[in-house]
């Protein structure tokens, strides 16, 4: 997975001057999504699907094994966020 973002990024290393150009690379860069008088947003579709697909699986794991995490998830849940919410957030 680490190779893959890495990859990802050493393939356009001139698109990454801040850290939102990496989530826009990896097609995680939030757009709205907005409709009447709900304000939302989605994730961008573009970008390198390979990085994508590697920072979701890194979500799950965390989601399921670190301690931080978990306290990070069980926080937002009393929020009222979805599982995706949370998962777009992380």
């Amino acid at each position: 997975m680490a190779a893959t973002l890495l990859v990802a990024a050493g393939d356009n290393p001139e698109r990454l001057k801040k850290e939102s150009s990496f989530a826009a690379l990896c097609g995680v860069s939030p757009m709205e999504a907005s409709s009447g008088k709900t304000q939302r947003h989605r994730l961008n579709r573009g970008g390198v699907r390979d990085a994508n697909n590697a920072l979701w699986t890194v979500t799950l794991i965390r989601m399921r094994i670190d301690a931080r995490t978990k306290k990070y998830v069980e926080k937002r849940v009393t929020e009222g966020k979805s599982n995706k919410e949370i998962q777009r957030c992380l």
